[in-house]
């Protein structure tokens, strides 16, 4: 592990260069990774795997549609395709990658599908950590594992097209056969990580729940609406409002933040803008910070876990679900949005 100076607090990550392929094939050599679940994780990290040399099968209810993308992946039913109870049979590292509220719902088959020294791996906390929700309790005869890409399952999947990867964190929390930490981070590797991480199974998902709810994706949404309705009441366009909200965020701005931070993006704006956000940044932060403090509280005290527990475990939620995205999708924020897209250069040139 490297010693990695962030920000005046030394952490120890791991990186492909110390734990190369090789190593990770060497110990997973003669293991079978069963991924179980092909929504949302389950597809990039059962593709990467198999693109790099793994004996990867997929576990997945048979006859929806998650099924038939596995086929269109080229996963052959009854030979690296099955249902899920099969596949955790099959599997010695049993990566349970189903929804939360599916993993709840699955739990009891899945367990008394395990067998002494397998891995059981997950990408969240979640049931693990609210066991008293889930009830989600490991037998103690297995590694208890867990590497959680900092991304959607679909740009871990871009990422590695594209010769890159996406960062994840790694923890161990049962330890059975000795081999739990290599074995966890063989698989960080093999699916493509740009580097791994230390944590523990409470802190990924107290930080996780945090920051999709928060700055990666709820606070955003609602911020982004909130703008974009104050320009439009006065008077802005729809075209104008989006592109000074969305547009030249993820076009540029958010560029520049990746490429070398966001002083890097600040010094590379006008002076005008350089100094109206220097002075509203702290304005914004205190505003927002009685919410992250409600938000944290309620992601730690189980009243999170609760609520995806009780909503996501409804037999209408996909159909519920889509509702609410469409309504996301016909505003007219983001029908300009969609047009706004179209009218991209490399858009308009296909």
């Amino acid at each position: 592990m490297a010693q990695i100076d962030f920000g005046g607090t030394v952490e120890e990550v791991v990186t492909s260069e110390e734990f190369t392929l090789e190593k990770a094939r060497e110990v997973l050599k003669g293991e079978t990774i069963a991924v179980l679940g092909y929504g949302v994780q389950g597809p990039g990290q059962a593709l990467n795997l198999r693109d790099n040399g793994f004996d990867v099968i997929v576990g997945q209810r048979q006859g929806g549609s998650s099924w038939d993308r596995a086929v269109a992946d080229g996963f052959v039913p009854g030979k690296t395709l099955f249902d899920i109870e099969e596949a955790a049979r099959r599997g010695t590292v049993v990566e349970f990658l189903l929804s939360d509220a599916g993993q709840v719902a699955m739990w009891p088959k899945v367990r008394a599908c395990l067998n002494e020294g397998d891995a059981l791996y997950f990408s969240h906390g979640f049931g693990v950590v609210f066991r008293d929700q889930t009830d989600i309790v490991p037998p103690e005869n297995v590694d208890v594992i867990l590497v959680a890409p900092k991304g959607s399952g679909r740009s871990l999947r871009t990422n590695f097209l594209a010769g890159s990867g996406i960062n994840a964190s790694f923890a161990v929390h049962q330890d059975f056969t000795g081999r739990a930490k290599d074995r966890t981070l063989a698989i960080g590797v093999a699916i493509g990580s740009g580097y791994l991480f230390k944590t523990t199974f409470k802190n990924e998902v107290h930080s996780d729940l945090t920051g999709e709810r928060g700055v990666l994706m709820g606070c955003l949404a609602g911020v982004m609406e909130a703008q974009y309705n104050l320009l439009r009441k006065h008077g802005h366009t729809p075209s104008e409002a989006f592109n000074e909200t969305a547009e030249e965020l993820t076009q540029s701005l958010i560029r520049l933040v990746a490429d070398n931070g966001m002083d890097w993006m600040f010094f590379s704006c006008s002076a005008t803008a350089q100094r109206g956000a220097l002075d509203w940044a702290p304005k914004f932060r205190k505003a927002v910070e009685p919410v992250f403090d409600e938000l944290y509280e309620a992601v730690i005290s189980g009243a999170e876990t609760r609520r995806v527990i009780e909503v996501n475990s409804a037999p209408d939620y996909r159909e519920k679900l889509q509702v609410e995205l469409d309504e996301i999708k016909n505003s007219e924020m983001w029908k300009t949005g969609a047009a706004v897209r179209a009218l991209r250069p490399e858009n308009r040139n296909r």
